[in-house]
């Protein structure tokens, strides 16, 4: 009784000791099931939560092509096409010359509106303008709407282009300001900034946003007057660099992007066997 009551135990122990047995007695051991490798991050979901560099529709407007658009457009302000508005400016400049002490004593011995001055100088100036236009460029870039995006780009290059032009003419005729503060009075930098997003806002937005514009952009120029900043000569000077500027920056950007250049490449080859030898072609476009 006590045997067969024992016989189902004896019986399993056997059962669980026979595969341990073979593989003892000549069978190839058991392998140790290895770890999963690591599976790399998908961030394909984080995709559309990140602000577009590129989108469709940049054409010529990318990133990429930032530096080079800026050289062009800088080369592009002395264009042929510029000539007449460059003229006009200059023009306007040199009669505006003749206005520059009756406009500064005016503004000296007349009512003056400091409280306006003052705004302008804040407005144009390079603590607000310049934190101003990066962070309007940096959300063109994080937008999806292109003309907005298109709007954007060009502002900063603008922006960038009529500075390189106004700090060069600055520092080569170096005319002393009506306060006598400094002799970078030859063109208004205030006002070649402000034209030229009037210029782009003009481009990208029509007439209706332009007038607004204009408007700030030509109170921001009264006002260097009216701080003794600079005469009446170099606002009218740094209104035609900031609207040639912005205006060519927008034309130019406008163009079609450039396509990529055939290229025909050889090279030597031989056939399967090797006991041959040539030329193989290879034509791109």
């Amino acid at each position: 009784m006590m045997f067969s009551r024992r016989l189902p135990l004896i019986l399993a122990a056997f059962a669980c000791a026979a595969p341990c047995g073979a593989q003892i007695a000549g069978s190839e051991p058991a392998q140790v099931p290895q770890a999963e490798a690591p599976r790399p991050l998908d961030l394909s979901s984080l995709a559309g939560e990140l602000p577009p560099l590129e989108v469709r529709g940049d054409g010529r407007r990318t990133m990429s092509a930032f530096v080079p658009n800026l050289g062009r457009n800088l080369i592009g302000v002395l264009s042929p096409s510029n000539a007449q508005p460059l003229l006009i400016g200059a023009v306007a400049a040199g009669v505006g010359s003749t206005f520059d002490h009756r406009m500064q004593t005016y503004f000296e011995t007349g009512t003056r509106a400091e409280e306006f001055g003052e705004l302008g100088q804040t407005l144009g100036g390079s603590t607000v303008m310049g934190p101003a236009t990066l962070g309007v460029f940096l959300a063109g870039r994080a937008s999806r709407d292109t003309r907005f995006r298109a709007f954007t780009y060009d502002g900063m290059q603008a922006t960038l282009v009529a500075g390189a032009y106004t700090q060069v003419l600055k520092h080569s005729i170096g005319r002393t300001r009506p306060d006598g503060s400094s002799n970078l009075s030859f063109p208004s930098g205030h006002t070649s900034q402000a034209f030229a997003w009037a210029a782009v806002v003009d481009h990208h937005y029509g007439r209706k946003a332009a007038f607004a514009a204009y408007a700030t952009a030509g109170l921001i120029g009264v006002s260097r007057l009216e701080r003794s900043k600079h005469f009446l000569s170099d606002v009218l000077a740094g209104a035609t660099i900031g609207w040639v500027a912005g205006k060519t920056v927008a034309r130019r950007n406008d163009e079609a992007a450039p396509r990529a250049g055939r290229t025909l490449a050889l090279t030597p080859m031989t056939d399967a066997r090797g006991t041959g030898a040539g030329l193989g072609v290879h034509l791109s476009f």
